[in-house]
């Protein structure tokens, strides 16, 4: 079998219908999501970007949000995956797919493993973007996750000074749990970049973390934080 441009060129086919009704039972999250057809290589780019941004995972292609298995319906599927893959991610994402039967139905299994490197795709004006997978849903990355991404790859290291800034930062969310990045600039009176830099060291350093949701973006004290400085 050879292997052409990221992608296994010629389909594996294998019949246990245990195993792919195993991966359907567990329902989507992060690192499983479902598709019932590939109708835009630049959404299915998102997605892809996502995995391999995040933690890798596993997309089922034939399989309907609930989980009823639909079947692929023709070869193209996989051409508009591929393109997905190769065209409109940037670098492009490297996947390994293989062809399961459910009931008299083909099911393409598309494996995206973590990536070391950062990988955009097109947001829906064409402009590409970054993107994370968090639960079952596909973010787009904001300016400070960028920023930590970055700063963990510094064999430097981070190292921060108490202010007045941190602490009150850090007071602000023993108080009110949680605070946006508006928020923290609107109270600080820093700048957005100066307030970006404070919350990527405190992410990094395993202070604050980052949530991401529908309604946007936010950070909370974590947890093993939390703990320990309310001992002191």
């Amino acid at each position: 079998m050879q292997q052409k441009n990221y992608v296994i060129d010629r389909f594996i086919f294998y019949t246990m219908p245990s195993y792919i009704r195993t991966l359907i039972n567990e329902g989507e999250h992060q690192q499983l999501d479902f598709k019932f057809e590939v109708s835009d290589s630049k959404k299915i780019a998102r997605t892809l970007a996502a995995f391999a941004n995040t933690d890798g995972g596993r997309l089922l292609l034939g399989v309907k949000d609930n989980g009823v298995v639909a079947g692929v319906r023709s070869d193209e599927e996989y051409y508009m995956m591929e393109a997905g893959a190769q065209l409109y991610c940037k670098p492009p994402v490297p996947f390994e797919l293989l062809e399961w039967e459910e009931n008299g139905k083909n099911v393409l299994e598309i494996i995206v493993p973590k990536s070391d490197k950062v990988h955009s795709a097109p947001d829906k004006e064409g402009i590409y973007k970054v993107y994370i997978r968090v639960d079952d849903q596909n973010y787009m990355a904001n300016s400070v996750l960028l920023k930590v991404w970055k700063k963990r790859k510094n064999k430097e290291g981070v190292k921060i000074e108490f202010t007045d800034i941190e602490r009150s930062l850090i007071a602000y969310l023993e108080e009110h749990l949680k605070i946006t990045l508006s928020a923290f600039r609107k109270y600080s009176g820093l700048s957005i970049g100066r307030c970006e830099h404070i919350l990527a060291d405190f992410i990094v350093l395993d202070i604050i973390k980052i949530n991401f949701s529908e309604t946007g973006v936010y950070y909370t004290l974590k947890p093993d934080f939390r703990q320990n400085h309310k001992k002191k």
